[in-house]
C-alpha cells in the first residue's frame, strides 16, 4: 500500500458510512419521526394526568396526528412515517373508547412492539433479517445481500437480533405495568422508553452495516446491463446494414 492509497481507503470508509448514515435516517424518519411518534402519546398522557378526562385525551391525541400529516402533505413531504403514526393512535383511541379504560389506549402499540421484536428473531433465524427487508431497497440493493454478499447479510443478522432483542426487552418493562400500574404511570414511562431504545437500536445498526461489505447497487447493474443490450443491439443493426 503506497501513502496515496491510505487516504483514498479512508475517504471510501468515510463515505460508506455517509451513505449508512442517510439511510438510516431516511428508512426511520429522522428526528422529526421521531417527534412525530412521541407527540401524540404526550399530549394524551399529559392531559390525562391533568383531568383524568378518557374522551378529551384521546380527541387531543388523534388530532395532533391528523394535524402532522396535514403539514406533510402541504410540505410535500413523506409522509409514511406520520400516517403509521395516525393509524397508531386511531387504534388506541378506539380500544380505549370501546372498553372505557384509558389504558388500553396504549396497547394496540405495545402488542405491535411485541409482534416486531419477534418478526425481528424470528425472520433472523430463517435466514432472512427483517432489517434487511427494510433497508436493502433503501440502499439500492434489494435482496442482493442475501446470496451475493454474506457479510452484509451477516450485519443485517446481527442488526435485527439487536432490534428483536431491544424490543422485546422494552415490552418486558411495559406489560407487566400495563396491568400493576395506573394509566398515568404506565403513559409516563411508555414515553420515557420510546427515544432511547430506539437511537440505540439505531446506533447499533451503524455500527454492523459500517463495518460490513458495501451493498451492491441492483439499480447499477440493470442500468449497465439495459445499456450493453443498447450497444448489442446498435451493433447488430450496423452489421446487418454492411452486409
Amino acid at each position: 500500500m503506497t501513502s496515496l492509497d491510505k487516504p483514498t481507503e479512508e475517504t471510501s470508509a468515510d463515505d460508506a458510512r455517509a451513505v449508512t448514515e442517510a439511510a438510516l435516517f431516511e428508512a426511520f424518519g429522522g428526528v422529526r419521526g421521531m417527534v412525530e411518534t412521541v407527540v401524540p402519546g404526550l399530549l394524551f398522557v399529559t392531559i390525562y394526568t391533568i383531568n383524568k378526562d378518557l374522551h378529551l385525551s384521546a380527541i387531543a391525541a388523534l388530532a395532533v396526528s391528523l394535524v402532522l400529516v396535514v403539514v406533510r402533505l402541504v410540505r410535500k413531504d413523506t409522509v409514511k412515517h406520520a400516517f403509521s403514526g395516525v393509524f397508531g393512535v386511531a387504534f388506541g383511541v378506539v380500544f380505549a373508547m370501546m372498553t372505557g379504560n384509558a389504558k388500553d389506549f396504549y396497547l394496540p402499540g405495545m402488542l405491535y412492539t411485541l409482534g416486531l421484536g419477534l418478526a425481528y428473531i424470528v425472520t433472523t433465524l430463517c435466514g432472512v433479517p427483517l432489517i434487511g427487508l427494510i433497508l436493502g431497497p433503501v440502499f439500492k440493493e434489494n435482496l442482493s445481500w442475501r446470496t451475493r454478499n454474506p457479510g452484509r447479510k451477516k450485519a443485517y443478522a446481527k442488526a435485527s437480533y439487536a432490534w428483536g432483542a431491544i424490543l422485546l426487552a422494552k415490552c418486558a418493562i411495559l406489560f407487566p405495568l400495563y396491568w400493576w400500574a395506573d394509566t398515568t404511570q404506565l403513559g409516563w414511562v411508555l414515553i420515557a422508553l420510546k427515544i432511547p431504545p430506539f437511537l440505540l437500536a439505531v446506533w447499533l445498526t451503524w455500527v454492523f452495516l459500517a463495518k460490513a461489505p458495501a451493498p451492491i447497487d441492483v439499480f447499477a447493474e440493470m442500468e449497465a446491463e439495459e445499456k450493453a443490450a443498447k450497444e448489442r443491439e446498435r451493433g447488430a443493426a450496423a452489421r446487418s446494414v454492411e452486409q
